[in-house]
């Protein structure tokens, strides 16, 4: 059973950067697709960015270029750096990897952007 585990949420300045990691736990995590998520307050949860497992990108067309995801396989860990924050960008953050056509989710790190 896979286990996600996000970290590196915080309150942050408008302008500022932040980086968010995601552990992954009983997967072969070199083999499997992973993703990030947001949720902002009263909106649906949204794809941000996604990452296969050879290492190819893909990017919401919102993210305007301010976001690069990227994976450590050796540390089983899948990254988010979020350049130029702004106020819109306040959300839960979560990562996600699909095992046997199952969705499995971490509980998610929050972001604030203060303007």
């Amino acid at each position: 059973q896979a286990q996600l585990v996000e970290s590196g949420g915080g309150l942050v300045k408008a302008g500022g950067s932040l980086r968010l990691s995601c552990a992954a736990f009983g997967i072969l995590f070199r083999f499997f697709d992973m993703g990030w998520y947001r949720q902002a307050p009263g909106k649906q949860r949204e794809l941000v960015a996604n990452i296969t497992s050879d290492g190819a990108t893909k990017y919401a067309a919102s993210i305007k270029g301010r976001f690069t995801i990227s994976r450590d396989n050796a540390k089983s860990t899948v990254y988010l750096q979020i350049n130029s924050l702004e106020p819109e960008d306040t959300a839960v953050y979560y990562c996600r990897t699909n095992l046997n056509n199952f969705n499995y989710w971490g509980k998610g790190t929050l972001v604030i952007v203060s303007s």
